[in-house]
């Protein structure tokens, strides 16, 4: 805003000069009010008496000084903790000189509404970068592995015990390096106890291994064989997985059942695991509740991305199944072909000791030794197909259904919250009721359920937005997370392929001077 600073009005001006002054003033105001919102704030080469700072509404802000031009909070609409709204209704008031009238311009402009956009970004990006800040600062050194299975006990009621090896420098260990032995059994239990105290807070609780009657069956009969072994193997190494995911878990870190699995000694036989007990059957019975309330629920959904969000878990886990069903068909194919290069090694090897041409039969046994060679690359590229991607995708399969669950434990305290507003609105009918009807011998008591209600109903709106929050920082750490192991085991996947080939062309070249010697 421009003003001519070396004259000074006359305490009675003319009207003809207050009239072309005011259109003069107009005129500036508006040419710079254009820009006033728009971050482009224009200078002027003057000052007023007053000193206004040529740039009074830049982009951060800044401060206006009591000496210099105030914005009238009252009218504007302006609060310090609610920004969004900065620009949506100012009235600006500039002094333009001491002892001239203040000139009050209105300027009504409704901020629209794709600006909130751009808010609400900007916050979750925050909060996003804070808590992968938060995460960085808590990593510490815990290195878990499950060893040495072996079978304890004989007949239907032997069992497998691994041995859990733990080396860590946190301090809430007793000691830096301990081990224990634990059955399948106990790590079902830890998961049961970490599933009820943290899965109704949002927490994505990772999941043990399913279990395996038939596998178990060939275990405990005694019944000594490759897929006996393979199945140990497999479950050994899916246990280990599972605890590693568990302590990467802050809030699970934490938990006192946790530090006891790992520690102590001896652990209480966890009984509800098993599938035929009485704790197994109302599991199945509240499973079957679970589903059913879940189709009768039709929640409200406020928040775009938690919905979005869902629908990107449920057509992942469908992808996973079907990419999960084509990797357990080649692990089979890699078996049969195994098995076939077997018998055709066999079959060479008879031929070459029966052919009368000594070169031919030269040839013909280095071919035989060449398809062994084959037998157990292929042997090995079946491993790595299974340990290194097939168990993987399913891995990731039980941990989306985990992540299901927690969306389920959402639905479930914002149905917990409306049934309360729900109440809290009949308490108050009744009140309407007793009022109406003059019986003050019972409206002390409706008053009182209806504070209690209304404490209830705020509680249950905090427990809302608390595990709204929740679910939001699960969901990203688990993003993070599954990229990160994606990432290890495909690449691992590959440079096992990679050598399988390198090592099968190499075996082919060797043999490739025997079979052009053949005369």
């Amino acid at each position: 805003m421009e003003a001519n600073t070396e004259r000074s009005s006359p305490p009675f001006p003319d009207p003809m000069d207050r009239e072309m002054n005011s259109d003069k003033l107009e005129e500036e105001s508006d040419d710079e009010g254009e820009d006033i919102f728009t971050g482009n704030t224009k200078s002027t080469s003057d000052t007023s008496v007053n000193d206004v700072p040529a740039d009074i509404f830049t982009e951060e802000g800044s401060g206006i000084t009591p000496q210099s031009t105030r914005v009238q909070q009252d009218t504007n609409g302006v609060r310090s903790d609610d920004e969004q709204d900065l620009f949506a209704e100012a009235t600006v008031e500039l002094s333009i000189d001491k002892n001239t009238t203040r000139e009050r311009k209105e300027m009504s402009r409704p901020s629209p509404s794709v600006q909130d956009v751009p808010y609400k970004s900007t916050m979750a990006s925050k909060s996003l970068e804070e808590w992968e800040e938060e995460e960085s600062r808590d990593k510490f050194e815990l290195n878990i592995a499950v060893t040495n299975p072996e079978k304890v006990g004989d007949g239907m009621n032997a069992y497998m015990a691994y041995k859990v090896s733990t080396q860590t420098t946190l301090p809430m260990f007793k000691n830096s390096t301990f081990s224990v032995k634990r059955r399948f059994s106990d790590f079902l239990g830890l998961y049961e106890k970490l599933l009820v105290k943290h899965a109704h807070h949002g927490y994505i609780v990772p999941p043990p291994p399913e279990k395996s009657v038939m596998g178990m069956t060939k275990v405990k009969v005694g019944k000594e064989d490759h897929s006996s072994a393979e199945f140990v193997e497999r479950r050994r190494a899916a246990l280990e997985r599972y605890l590693k995911r568990v302590v990467a878990h802050q809030s699970l870190l934490q938990d006192p059942d946790v530090r006891e699995f790992l520690e102590k000694d001896e652990l209480p036989r966890a009984v509800s695991t098993q599938a035929l007990s009485g704790a197994g059957f109302l599991k199945m019975i509240n499973k079957a509740s679970d589903a059913v309330s879940k189709m009768t629920i039709k929640m409200n959904e406020s928040d775009n991305w938690f919905e979005e969000k869902f629908q990107e878990v449920e057509n992942e886990e469908q992808q996973l199944r079907k990419l999960h069903a084509v990797v357990d068909a080649l692990v089979n194919h890699r078996k049969d072909l195994c098995l076939n290069t077997a018998v055709f090694a066999k079959s060479m090897a008879m031929l070459g000791t029966s052919e009368d041409n000594t070169a031919l039969s030269r040839a013909l046994s280095q071919l035989a030794e060449v398809e062994d060679k084959m037998e157990q690359l292929h042997q090995e590229q079946a491993c790595s197909d299974f340990f290194l991607f097939a168990e993987l995708l399913a891995d990731y399969i039980r941990l989306l259904g985990a992540v299901r669950n927690s969306f389920d434990q959402r639905m479930k305290t914002w149905q917990k919250w409306q049934d309360a507003q729900n109440t809290l609105q009949k308490k108050r009918e009744v009140e309407a009721k007793l009022l109406w009807a003059n019986k003050p011998d019972k409206l002390q008591q409706a008053k009182d359920e209806i504070t209690e209600w209304e404490a209830k109903v705020t509680q249950y709106e905090r427990d809302f937005e608390r595990i709204c929050t929740t679910v939001r920082q699960e969901v990203l750490r688990f993003e993070k997370e599954k990229a990160r192991d994606f990432k290890i085991y495909i690449v691992k996947y590959l440079e096992a392929l990679l050598l399988s080939q390198q090592r099968l062309i190499k075996y082919w070249e060797a043999f490739l001077p025997e079979a052009k010697a053949i005369v």
